[in-house]
């Protein structure tokens, strides 16, 4: 039988997976240089840890794993799905990486200094349908903090996603909004009780026609004036810029406290990012960002990539009581995550990764006889004691077999060890890209591959 991957799953060749740890890399640093730390949770969590925590549309993609042994034993499979569940299924895939790290924050707040500051990278799983840019089994990367509201967390996230993106090369627009703001919204039209029916409609505004968006709207009882207000509210265009927009819906919603508290706290993120002269046009306040996720509270954040026809890349939010789920209440927490396999896609799309990586051979060192075949191994042990990624051809070959090896494998240098360089005690270093060569001793031929 041909062997065949489940839908939604890849496999990843060396190519990728040197192209996924730039990303990886990438991402790392920069979490570093704002101080956060690694941590890692299990692929597995307990069900109950998991469901609840996504809203009934999350619940209904959650990968549950089969109980172990007789599982069948004392079972009515006559009952309904969701009630069967609890009697085959005890655990589960992980979703997303913030609810275990909730978990996580609750079993070790012992041995937490507050506020807290991870990142994590891990796979998660998600029973979806496949298509492109959407995998049932995908990489995210994470950044959270727990234990403080302070309004400068957001304004840093915005900072992380600008520098990720910068040095990945990709432009990107951040959008963001604030939960309350939607609050605001809902009650300023008076559908403060459907709340969530609402929003769950708005979210998904950019992927019907507004002649849909009206009628789920109508379908919901609102009257015309509160679609039409609503409308006016979020799509309106009339100021030009982020700030004076947030002041014109601040007042539309000013009926509101807690409308207006989410649009002041956007106004102070917006300040801290204007005192660190934050380049304001990678950011757009969109009033229509919901995000489907139910235990955000505060601020709301989304990429987009700039040139790719695909979904958002990167999200995130503040979740105020995430950890009261598990017995900890009161701690504020928010946090972002990165789509490492979209932005892969978006990269190769847009020819953004570089030709060569950083864990890619840099120098491929000849074999061409029993003596230099020693030689060459003794060099290639001497380019690698110095840092420099190398490998050796395996068996004696003629020249342009090597080179098309080397070629093959992108590797950007070929070391040439013959019997003249043997003699002379040099090394014929050829640039596969540009087709120079030069003569070098060892040491030179180290200080010019370092």
């Amino acid at each position: 039988m041909k062997p065949t991957l489940p839908k939604g799953t890849r496999d990843f060749s060396p190519l990728e997976m040197s192209r996924r740890n730039y990303i990886f890399d990438t991402i790392r640093a920069v979490f570093r240089t704002y101080g956060y730390q690694p941590i890692e949770t299990p692929a597995m969590e307990n069900l109950s840890t998991l469901t609840g925590k996504y809203g009934d549309e999350g619940d209904k993609l959650i990968f549950k794993v089969l109980n172990s042994g007789d599982f069948k034993k004392d079972v009515d499979f006559s009952l309904e799905a969701p009630k069967l569940t609890s009697f085959i299924s005890e655990k589960a895939l992980r979703y997303d990486l913030t609810v275990p790290f909730a978990r996580y924050v609750v079993m070790n707040r012992n041995d937490i200094t507050f506020p807290f500051k991870r990142y994590q990278v891990q796979p998660v799983w998600r029973a979806d349908r496949p298509q492109k840019g959407r995998y049932r089994e995908f990489y995210q990367f994470d950044a959270d903090v727990v234990g403080s509201p302070s309004l400068v967390y957001e304004a840093e996230f915005f900072q992380i996603f600008a520098k990720v993106f910068e040095q990945l090369g990709a432009k990107v627009t951040i959008k963001y909004n604030n939960r309350k703001v939607l609050n605001g919204i809902t009650e300023a039209i008076g559908a403060a009780d459907k709340f969530v029916e609402v929003v769950t409609i708005i979210d998904k505004y950019d992927k019907i026609t507004p002649e849909v968006f009206i009628n789920e709207l109508n379908n919901l009882g609102l009257s015309s004036e509160s679609i039409d207000k609503l409308n006016q509210i979020i799509f309106s265009k009339v100021a030009a810029t982020d700030k004076e927009r947030l002041e014109v819906i601040k007042s539309a919603i000013s009926v509101s406290p807690i409308g207006v508290k989410g649009i002041e706290e956007l106004q102070t993120v917006l300040g801290f990012l204007e005192a660190a002269n934050f380049d304001s046009s990678v950011i757009e306040f969109d009033p229509s960002l919901a995000r489907g996720l139910s235990y955000y509270t505060g601020a709301i954040f989304e990429v987009k990539a700039h040139g790719v026809q695909i979904g958002s890349i990167c999200g995130g939010g503040r979740y105020d009581d995430l950890t009261g789920l598990f017995g900890l209440p009161n701690v504020s927490g928010v946090g972002i995550s990165f789509g490492v396999d979209r932005i892969y896609d978006v990269l190769n799309e847009l020819n953004l990764f570089p030709e060569t990586m950083a864990d890619a051979a840099k120098v491929l060192v000849t074999n061409f006889g029993v003596e230099e075949e020693k030689f060459s191994f003794n060099l290639v042990t001497r380019l690698r004691a110095a840092g420099i990624n190398a490998d050796m051809y395996p068996t004696q070959a003629k020249l342009g077999k090597q080179f098309e090896y080397a070629d093959k494998k992108k590797i950007p240098f070929v070391a040439v060890v013959g019997a003249d360089e043997m003699a002379n005690n040099v090394v014929n270093l050829k640039d596969m890209v540009s087709g120079e060569q030069a003569k070098y001793s060892v040491e030179e031929l180290i200080g010019r591959l370092a």
